[in-house]
């Protein structure tokens, strides 16, 4: 019961965090894909970097127990599904996370977009059985290994030698750091962006 309300008070504290960043408006999305508004990347690519420091940096010092560590397969399917999730992404201006978040807050649009999503999964479960016979499920490296030592004893390392720790930390800091000089936007921003802002946040 415990795990359960904690996962319930981690998942409002992220849906909150989704909404307060701007990634429950499609449109911050999409003007973030379009290289017009990097606001969102930044925040995104801190968090990544802050999370990797935190984790590993808990690690180190023995706040986190290794054995917690989870790491998913790497299989040919992930990179192909990672593209139509992305075209997905680009196109809906959504992804499971924020339509979830979008919803929470009233978006009617984003309830088409999880419809969409149950509905992928849906045939996904139907055609796992065909899928298991083609080469989508053929593992990468190995399947589940870590790029460096993570100290979960149950995961490879491609790079044996090489602390994962240490890369973790490297990879965090460098992410915070591109984040944080990373201006706000790159390209232009077409003349009828704040049209656009405002239907969307009128949909809202």
């Amino acid at each position: 019961m415990t795990i359960v309300i904690l996962a319930i008070i981690i998942g409002l504290a992220f849906g909150f965090t989704l909404n307060r960043i701007g990634a429950t408006n499609p449109q911050n999305i999409i003007n973030m894909l379009r290289l017009t508004d990097l606001r969102l990347f930044k925040s995104i690519a801190f968090g990544i970097g802050l999370s990797s420091v935190l984790l590993f940096g808990g690690m180190a010092i023995g706040l986190i127990d290794p054995a917690h560590l989870s790491v998913k397969s790497a299989y040919i399917g992930v990179i192909i599904g990672g593209g139509i999730f992305g075209a997905g992404f680009a196109i809906g201006g959504y992804c499971p996370g924020t339509s979830l978040g979008a919803a929470a807050v009233g978006r009617k649009d984003a309830l088409f977009f999880i419809a969409g999503g149950l509905l992928g999964a849906f045939a996904y479960m139907l055609s796992y059985g065909w899928i298991k016979t083609t080469f989508l499920l053929d593992k990468i490296a190995g399947g589940k290994v870590t790029l460096a030592v993570s100290g979960n004893d149950k995961y490879d390392a491609l790079f044996s030698s090489f602390s994962g720790t240490t890369l973790a930390l490297i990879l965090g800091v460098a992410f915070m750091a591109f984040a944080w000089f990373l201006p706000n936007e790159i390209s232009e921003k077409p003349k009828n962006d704040k049209a656009n802002i405002a239907k969307a946040s009128n949909k809202a």
